[in-house]
Parts: structure tokens; C-alpha cells; sequence
């Protein structure tokens, strides 16, 4: 066995635990599992607890070292668990130098090292080929956040807002567009917050721009989440440039202005709905979806229909939805808790209206002629990100193919080869 990386959370991870994989090789570190977990909720920490006692049931004489967010805000907890071999931070997850003791079999005073990422102020823009298994590739443009939502870790976990500067970022993609890679996608943990500590200043909206300018060959490029009231001039102007995917995740948390200032969020309901209508009229086939969590402490049944309410409102069709976890050290924790079944009751509400959009939005493209990126075992995704059954396709291919059915999942298609 050489590396292993099991990975937990967001698509910066999934990012993330690629480097990981590239600079604990050339450590010279075998033999390994690395667990990059995730601190988004209680549930996920669990689930990475679990999932280091399986690799040590399974792999007895494997390393096993446990990085990400969790390990980062819980360091102690992973330290105590007797089937981990080395916690690393967040930041030291990424440098080759991390790993060298163990990989050496160099004692350590501490098998906890993990460093205080409130004074990282850097983040190097870490050159991939790709992921392995993807027919496309994630960009790391931006880490950390600056802003202190009540419910969030993250912030203790990622550190301050730093970006990658915008020259590094579009040379990465035009490696990744010369390896074949036909779709680029754009991750961060606040990456509408992208530039601001970079000389100039410059958006997300003028890299998105510099991107589509300067990587030409690059068919599809997509945003992977935005904060809505940051988005900036410049990126509504890309909108219009039909390479950028027309599919928005908003990061949404509520459609209710009392839940959303008690959130400490800094836009309200009209923000929110105000900048759907202005990006849909720029780009009529853009679709969103959004961040959603159900169960916010003090929240009334009033308080949620207007977030219920919103995602018809909005018309939102891809939805992810948590229902509240109290995280300890942060304000939302310590404020009047909503019954955890009631916040449960709610989650599955909103699944079940966004599930409803996003079949209809299903409904509405059969008979239509799709771009489909095609992916692995006879599925892809279409520019709306909608997954896509199809008979024929070499992964890594964008194919053209006519929607003939709606499934639960997504929708099926005849490539035009397989029409002819």
C-alpha cells in the first residue's frame, strides 16, 4: 500500500487531499492513510472518527494521519485517539516537510502538530495535473473566511481570507486545460471575498474574467459557491460569456431576515432575491442552488415557511440542506436550541420542495439538444450541472446529446452519434 487519502466535506478537500497525496510522497512517506476530515458539523466529525477506526481495522500497520478542518478545531480529540499516529494542521497539511518525521520514523514529542492558522497569511497556489477519476478539475483560488457567521468553525479551522494570486491561478488552468481537462472549476471557502489582500485588489469577477480571457482553449468553467452580496461588478459581466456554466450555488443559510441577522449574515431576504432576478436577466438559463440550514436556534414555523417559501421564490433546485448542529464555541451554541426532530422535519421539507424545482427543471429540457461533459460509468452533467445517463461517451469528452426522459436522479440522453 502507498498513500491513501480518505476525504470528508467541501470540494476544497476534495482539492486538498490531492496535494496532500502529491507532498506526503515526496516526503518519502509510505504505507499511509491520511483522513482529511471536514468540522461542518457534529455528524462530520463522527463520520471521521469512524472513519480512522476502520482504516486502522483494515490496514493495522498503516500511518495514519488525520488533517482538515476538524483536526484542526479538535486537534486534541483526534490526538487521544489511540489509532492515530500524527494530527497535522490544516496549513502544515500541505508542505512535504510535515510528513518527513513519520514517513523517517523521527519521535515526535507531541503526535498533535498543529499550529495556529490565525497567522497564516499566505496561500501558495498549489500546481495539480488533476484529480484522479474526474473529468474535471478544481482550482483552488482562495482560503480561509473573514467573517464570523454564529454557526460556523470554520473560520477557526481555515484561518483568515488569503488568496492566490491571479497569475498563478490562470497558469494552473491553462496546465489543466493543455492536459485535457474540459471543465475548470473555481473553489474557495469564501471565494467572493477572492482578492482583497492581494496588491490591487482585484474580484473574483475580474479573475473569472482574466481567466476566460487568457486560457481560451478552457470550454467550461464554473463557480462553486458564492456569498451573493460580495458579488462584484465585473462578475455579473462574466455571466454573459457562455464558457462560465450557468449554475450558481448560493450561500444562502435562510430566507428569513430575523434568522439571517441573528446568523450575523450579511444580506437579507430581498438581497438574495434581488440578485437571482438581476443574474437571471443577464443570463436567462442560469440556474442556483443554495445553502440551507433548517433548525437555526429561535427559529418559529413562521420563520421557516419564509425560508420554505424562498426556494419556490428563488425557483432553487439543487439543494444542501443541514439541519442545525450546535458547534462548540461559537455564539449559535449557546442560543435557545430548536427540538432537534423539529430542525430534522424541516430539513426534509426543504428537500422535498428543492427536489420538486429540480424535477421540473428536469422536465423542461426533454426534447432539448444538451452540452454534456461526460464523467464516468455512462453518466455526465450538462452546463446546468443536471446529471445525465448516457449510453456512450469517453470520460473527459463534452458530447452533444438530445434529452429523451426525466429520471429521479436527473435526465437520460442519445448522443447525436448514437441519433445518427
Amino acid at each position: 500500500m502507498s498513500i491513501q487519502t480518505i476525504t470528508f466535506g467541501c470540494r476544497l478537500n476534495a482539492y486538498e487531499s490531492e496535494v496532500v497525496k502529491s507532498e506526503a510522497a515526496k516526503s518519502g512517506l509510505t504505507d499511509a492513510i491520511i483522513v482529511n476530515t471536514c468540522a461542518v458539523t457534529a455528524e462530520a466529525v463522527r463520520q471521521a472518527k469512524q472513519a480512522v477506526r476502520k482504516a486502522r481495522r483494515d490496514h493495522p500497520g498503516a500511518k495514519i494521519i488525520v488533517t482538515g478542518c476538524a483536526a484542526q478545531t479538535q486537534a486534541r480529540d483526534f490526538g487521544d485517539m489511540e489509532e492515530v499516529d500524527l494530527v497535522l494542521g490544516n496549513n502544515d497539511k500541505l508542505k512535504a516537510e510535515s510528513y518527513r518525521p513519520i514517513a523517517f520514523g523521527v519521535s515526535l514529542n507531541d503526535k498533535v502538530q498543529v499550529n495556529d492558522i490565525m497567522s497564516v497569511t499566505e496561500t501558495a497556489g498549489h500546481l495539480i495535473d488533476g484529480l484522479d477519476g474526474r473529468a474535471r478539475a478544481f482550482v483552488q483560488v482562495q482560503n480561509g473566511c473573514d467573517h464570523r457567521c454564529t454557526f460556523c468553525i470554520i473560520p477557526f479551522g481555515r484561518g483568515p481570507s488569503r488568496s492566490v494570486p491571479m497569475g498563478v491561478v490562470v497558469e494552473q488552468i491553462r496546465r489543466l486545460t493543455g492536459n485535457g481537462y474540459r471543465e475548470i472549476v473555481l473553489t474557495g471557502v469564501d471565494i467572493t471575498s477572492y482578492g482583497g489582500d492581494l496588491p490591487g485588489a482585484p474580484t473574483l469577477g475580474k479573475l473569472t474574467q482574466a481567466i476566460l480571457k487568457h486560457v481560451p482553449d478552457l470550454p467550461r468553467l464554473r463557480i462553486s459557491s458564492i456569498d451573493s452580496i460580495e458579488a462584484d461588478p465585473a462578475l455579473y459581466e462574466a455571466v454573459t460569456d457562455t464558457r462560465l456554466m450557468p449554475h450558481l450555488h448560493l450561500s444562502l443559510q435562510s430566507g428569513d431576515d430575523m434568522i439571517l441577522k441573528r446568523m450575523k449574515r450579511r444580506h437579507l431576504r430581498a438581497d438574495a432575491l434581488g440578485i437571482v432576478e438581476k443574474l437571471r436577466a443577464l443570463r436567462p438559463d442560469m440556474v442556483f442552488g443554495a445553502d440551507i440550514i433548517a433548525g437555526f436556534p429561535t427559529e418559529t414555523d413562521a420563520m421557516f415557511e419564509n425560508t420554505l417559501n424562498f426556494v419556490t421564490e428563488a425557483d432553487l433546485t439543487y439543494l444542501h440542506v443541514f439541519p442545525f448542529s450546535p458547534r462548540e464555541g461559537t455564539p449559535a451554541a449557546r442560543m435557545p436550541q430548536v427540538v432537534r426532530k423539529t430542525a430534522r422535519d424541516r430539513a426534509a421539507l426543504l428537500r422535498a420542495a428543492g427536489n420538486a424545482r429540480f424535477q421540473k427543471l428536469c422536465e423542461s429540457r426533454v426534447g432539448l439538444t444538451e452540452s454534456v461533459l461526460v464523467e464516468h460509468n455512462g453518466l455526465g452533467r450538462t452546463e446546468q450541472f443536471i446529471p445525465v445517463a448516457l449510453e456512450t461517451g469517453t470520460p473527459g469528452e463534452i458530447v452533444k446529446a438530445r434529452i429523451v426522459a426525466t429520471t429521479p436522479n436527473g435526465l437520460t440522453a442519445r448522443t447525436e452519434r448514437q441519433a445518427a
